[in-house]
This record gives C-alpha cells, structure tokens and sequence, in this order.
C-alpha cells in the first residue's frame, strides 16, 4: 500500500495548501471548497489506517520509538 498510501497524503497536503493559500487570499468560495476537499481527503486516509502526517517532514520516522 506504499504508493497508494503516498498520494492519500500528496492528496491531503495539496488539499492543505489550497486551504491556506484561499484563506490567505480571503476567498470565501475557494475556501470552502478546499476545506471540503481536505476534509474529503483526511476521511480517507483515516478509514483506510494511514497517517496522512507520516513522511511529510521531520518527525518520528518509521521504527523510531515516539
């Protein structure tokens, strides 16, 4: 589930980035439909058992006690 699992996350991190860029923009529409699309995506990796915060920067890596 390696690379099924890397584009749930690339999913959620795009779907984070345009959350922020229309919240920054002060675009109300754009923000909606961002944050419907993060909320889409988290639902996913959470159903399926995927960490969508996982190998998306520093932190704990695989095997590291926490």
């Amino acid at each position: 589930m390696g690379g099924y699992a890397e584009s749930v996350r690339e999913r959620v991190r795009a779907a984070r980035a345009a959350v922020a860029t229309a919240a920054s923009a002060d675009d109300a529409y754009a923000l909606a439909v961002a944050q419907d699309e993060l909320d889409d995506a988290l639902r996913i990796a959470h159903n399926i058992g995927i960490d969508p915060d996982r190998g998306s920067g520093p932190g704990p890596q695989s095997g590291a006690p926490a």
